[in-house]
């Protein structure tokens, strides 16, 4: 890797404010002032300082986000404000978040350079738990709660025009939201467009707030409020791989 890169990485500066810093002496490779930016490095061995603070590098990078209502899970956007543009302090390039939450709904996102973490996330075949927090209009009869944990139709179809119904879910009631509307806990394995909603339209119902508790083994901290995001722990992102 090219060392005005690994320094880019970083949020050092841009590739020109680099190369001036560099000129003047301020990175340091294995204790030894750098002369060059365009000089390759070895990432995984090479000791790179700036301003005599040593730089450890990342292959791919994990936040969780507390995703607040009126932000599109999307790297850009000519109108709304992106679950990108909240990681403020940070080089979003590459980054993506993993899955969608639509605009008006709150919670937990996983935003990520890793594809290959991403592609298991939100692969059908893998059966990755995704917890829901529903405020309903209607309290969920006992008929209901059964279709949607035994599949339910909501208007897809196969390749053979079959109906494609929403894989088998879990269904758990939690108290009233106190503005006495029932709230269940939903657990999906799949990610379908505005599914959780048509879920629950299938059954007569419907969703009147919406927010992701967990994704696989991670869950929204108590402590993340809406707008707010953190990295990934180590322990976290091993559970993740694991």
């Amino acid at each position: 890797m090219r060392l005005d890169k690994y320094l880019g990485d970083h949020n050092i500066g841009t590739r020109k404010q680099i190369k001036e810093y560099v000129k003047n002496g301020r990175c340091k490779i294995n204790g030894i002032v750098a002369l060059k930016s365009d000089v390759h490095i070895d990432e995984d061995k090479d000791e790179i300082s700036f301003d005599g603070v040593i730089l450890s590098y990342k292959k791919y990078h994990y936040f969780i986000l507390n995703k607040p209502s009126g932000v599109v899970s999307a790297t850009t956007d000519g109108r709304n404000t992106t679950v990108l543009d909240l990681l403020k302090d940070e080089n979003v390039k590459g980054l993506s978040p993993c899955g969608r939450l639509d605009i008006d709904t709150e919670g937990l996102l996983l935003i990520t350079d890793d594809g290959g973490l991403i592609h298991r996330l939100l692969s059908p075949i893998k059966h990755v738990d995704k917890v829901y927090e529903v405020h309903l209009k209607d309290r969920l009869t006992d008929e209901g709660r059964m279709k949607l944990e035994e599949g339910v139709d909501i208007g897809d179809k196969k390749d053979d025009g079959s109906i494609d119904y929403t894989l088998p879910s879990k269904v758990a009631f939690a108290p009233d939201d106190g503005q006495d509307r029932p709230v269940i806990l939903l657990t999906i394995h799949e990610g379908r467009f505005h599914q959780v909603k048509r879920m629950l339209e299938a059954v007569g119902n419907e969703v009147l707030f919406l927010r992701r508790l967990s994704m696989g083994p991670i869950k929204l901290p108590d402590d993340l409020l809406p707008g707010q995001y953190r990295s990934l722990t180590d322990e976290e992102i091993d559970l993740l791989n694991s």
